[in-house]
Order: C-alpha cells, then structure tokens, then sequence
C-alpha cells in the first residue's frame, strides 16, 4: 500500500491540530521582572543624584547629567514598544526625573554657578506641574482624568538639561537658556492645564 506524500497534519493550508502544535517558548524573562528592571532603570537617576553631590568635577557632573537624560529616553522607549508602560511607572519615572534635576540644581546654585532667580525659574514648571497634580486628586471632578506628559513639557526637561550642562560647560549660555525655559515652561503650564480641562470636559456625563 502506497503511503500518501504527505501525513494530514503536513498538508499544505491545512491546520495543524492543536495537540501536534509546537510550544510556545515563554519569554526569557517575565512581565514582572521586565517591570522589575525597567523601574530600576528609571531609579537609576536617584543614584545619579547622589553621585552628583559627592563630586565637584564639572565633567563628571556634565556625564552624569548626559547619563540622566538618556536612562529618561531609554526607560520611556522600552515602556512603550514593549508595552510595560503601567501607573506606578508613570509614577516613579517623573519623580526620578524631578529628584535628579532639583538635586542637580541646587547643587550648583550651593556652588555659586546659578543664582537664586535663575534656579526659581527652572523649576516653575516643576513647582506648577506639582500643584496641579494635588489639585487633580483633591477635586473629584479632576481624579477620572489621566495625566499625561505632554511635548511642551518635555521640551522643558531638555531645556533644563541643556542648561544644567551649561552651568557646568559654558556659563555665558546660562543667562539666555534660563530666559528660554522660563517662557517655555509658562507655556507648558497653559497647555497641561487646558489638556486636563478638555480631558475632564469629554469625561463628563
């Protein structure tokens, strides 16, 4: 008896039974731990913080600041085109942002290479952004809305990391870039604030 060139589960287009598919292989490593990883990634910058007080070496300070910037892009990347983007993450990310910057900033204000003003309007966004979020969770109205970052307030954060590594580079740049991230920042305050009144206004019955 001639056997047939192909068994059943072989031929072509035809399904392969359920019980003859090959396994799938788990990932290396689990959701959690991918969180695990990648919320240490975002803490990372805490420890840049505390690397920076311990040293005065204006390059060092200038690598840790670079280091700091590219953990925040890497961290947000992997988050979302891995799909490991969670609250507790939105949560931990900012805050590790926010620590390093101020940490950063007051540190060189100590160190004579910011003035007082210049520092109060670095962190006018933050100061703002930091109200606006207890606000949200004290009015009932606000606490559906979800929070999210928004492009003027990123481009705040790279204004403020510029002018971080010209305070420790090229402080003749300081004057103009403080100038520039104030009138950004008062932008970003705007926009955020009227993206959470548009949000809570299509939330509404």
């Amino acid at each position: 008896m001639r056997q047939p060139l192909f068994s059943p589960p072989d031929i072509p287009g035809r399904p392969v039974p359920s019980s003859v598919q090959a396994p799938r292989r788990p990932g290396l490593l689990s959701r959690r731990t991918q969180l695990v990883l990648l919320h240490l990634l975002s803490l990372s910058r805490l420890g840049f913080a505390v690397l920076f007080l311990m040293t005065s070496d204006s390059l060092l300070r200038a690598g840790l600041v670079v280091l700091a910037g590219f953990t925040d892009v890497l961290d947000g990347w992997i988050a979302r085109h891995a799909r490991l983007t969670t609250r507790l993450g939105a949560l931990i990310d900012p805050v590790a942002d926010r620590g390093f910057a101020v940490t950063a900033l007051f540190a060189l204000l100590l160190d004579g290479l910011l003035t007082p003003l210049q520092v109060i309007l670095l962190l006018l966004r933050d100061a703002a952004t930091a109200v606006g979020f207890l606000v949200s969770r004290l009015v009932p109205s606000l606490r559906p809305v979800e929070l999210k970052a928004r492009m003027l307030g990123k481009a705040v954060t790279t204004l403020q990391a510029l002018t971080l590594l010209a305070a420790l580079l090229v402080p003749v740049a300081v004057p103009a870039l403080v100038a520039v991230v104030g009138v950004t920042a008062l932008a970003s305050v705007v926009d955020y604030a009227r993206a959470v009144l548009r949000a809570r206004g299509r939330l509404a019955p």
